[in-house]
């Protein structure tokens, strides 16, 4: 049914609600960040005494928690509402990147690192679920697909920040993290004093109504009101959505090809560029953050309106692609120049973001429903997470297992074979959609100033 009218009170509380979490989402890489770009100079600096193997275990460190981190705050945001969650998240990460440039020791970096991943995995799944409640299914691919590029936009800007900082300003790596976390402990403002977790909070109507649409549900048979939010049958019935499923097999598959590119972006350039500059290193894997602010955006608009809202065709193109640009990595990057560089990291960025972003939030807030979709977003990312520990651990353990090998090529290679693998799960679900209630929704009524 359409919508009667637009509401200019609604209009304004969801699209406050989406540039404050944007803006959360991307405030979380300042901290994020801070070590990837930091190894560049801990790994020459022999008063740390970091090796490429301790700093993959670091990394495994974080991922690990991360991966842990995501299911139990997407869990706690369906019971809880994201609000206290990702608050809590923020103020902790500022205060671990703080220790972490103080930190005199490899064993200190490693536990902090972890606490640091617990801290990072507050944002996504309760974020995702937030936007749940103030956009309705039919509109979810293009707005979640623009506000997707808050994570490419955060990667993009973050590492050349902490770079500038680290090496052109201080010439000292410990500010990779000093200058990322007072940019978190900022963005934390306007989201305290701007977000609210749902409508009704602000004495609004629940969207679906506001649009005229139906109220999807995990299971088919039930109508809105049985599920209840939050509920553990409710996250159970999630936890088995087939559909679910197959996405966090799908991200497990994809993560570690982004965090590899994440967290050894700059070791990587500077290995193959034919330049000793580690700012320069340090700002090359950017291009594969800015592609990130293209592709969300595009792939959600070919969903919504070329494929009906159904998420994954789409997505199976795109990682076809992408299985295609890894495999063609050594020859882009074959001649050492920045250019190059730039060109492959800018691709892999456009096939991978798009079916990302589809995977671990659109599609989960559309199958999970937004009652369950910290649930879904948190268990599809976890496991996303306990994959992308391949992707942090990998570079570091094929550089201390192969030296004097081209370990880059050896890895993309792998990432290129998961990328086509999680193309053909996905076929299946080509033509899935998500079910729906046994009650329509009602035409949009007005609501009233809070």
């Amino acid at each position: 049914m359409a919508v009667a009218r637009t509401d200019p009170v609604y209009e304004r509380w969801r699209w406050r609600i989406f540039g404050v979490t944007w803006l959360a989402y991307a405030g979380f890489y300042f901290t994020r960040k801070g070590f990837s770009v930091a190894k560049l100079g801990m790994l020459e600096d022999p008063a740390i005494g970091l090796s490429p193997i301790l700093a993959s275990n670091i990394d495994i460190a974080f991922s690990v928690a991360y991966g842990a981190g995501q299911l139990l705050w997407g869990v706690s945001a369906d019971r809880f509402g994201p609000r206290r969650i990702v608050l809590a998240g923020m103020l902790t990460s500022t205060a671990i990147a703080l220790a972490m440039g103080m930190s005199t020791t490899v064993a200190l970096l490693g536990v902090f690192f972890f606490v640091q991943g617990l801290c990072e995995s507050t944002g996504w799944a309760p974020l995702t679920k937030n936007l749940g409640f103030w956009f309705s299914s039919k509109e979810r691919g293009r707005v979640i697909g623009a506000w997707s590029t808050s994570y490419a936009f955060g990667g993009m800007v973050a590492s050349p920040f902490a770079g500038w900082f680290a090496y052109s300003v201080f010439d000292d790596w410990r500010w990779a993290f000093f200058a990322g976390a007072p940019v978190l402990l900022l963005t934390a403002i306007p989201f305290y004093v701007l977000q609210r977790d749902r409508p009704r909070d602000v004495g609004l109507e629940e969207i679906e109504k506001y649009r005229g649409e139906q109220m999807a549900v995990v299971d088919a048979r039930d109508v809105p009101e049985e599920e209840e939010e939050g509920s553990w049958e409710l996250i159970g019935k999630v936890f088995r959505n087939p559909p679910v499923v197959v996405m966090a097999v799908v991200y497990f598959l994809l993560k570690p090809t982004r965090y590899a590119i994440l967290f050894w972006g700059p070791v990587i350039a500077s290995e193959r560029i034919a330049s000793d500059s580690f700012a320069l290193a340090a700002t090359l894997p950017a291009a594969f953050e800015a592609a990130g602010l293209v592709a969300p955006i595009a792939i959600g608009f070919v969903s919504d309106r070329l494929f009906q809202a159904r998420r994954f065709p789409a997505c199976v193109l795109s990682l076809l692609l992408l299985s295609v640009v890894l495999l063609l990595f050594g020859p882009l990057t074959s001649s050492g120049s920045s250019g190059g560089m730039l060109v492959a990291f800018f691709l892999i960025g456009f096939f991978l973001y798009g079916p990302d972003s589809m995977v671990s939030a659109t599609a989960a807030v559309d199958f999970g429903t937004k009652k369950g979709a910290g649930s879904a977003a948190g268990f599809i990312n976890g496991c996303g997470s306990f994959g992308q520990v391949l992707g942090v651990a990998l570079p570091g353990y094929l550089i201390a297992w192969f030296p004097g090998t081209d370990t880059t090529l050896m890895l993309f290679y792998g990432f290129a074979a998961a990328a086509l693998v999680a193309s053909l799960l996905l076929i299946p679900l080509w033509n899935q959609v998500p079910s729906t209630g046994r009650i329509t929704a009602v035409q949009a009524r007005p609501s009233v100033e809070p």
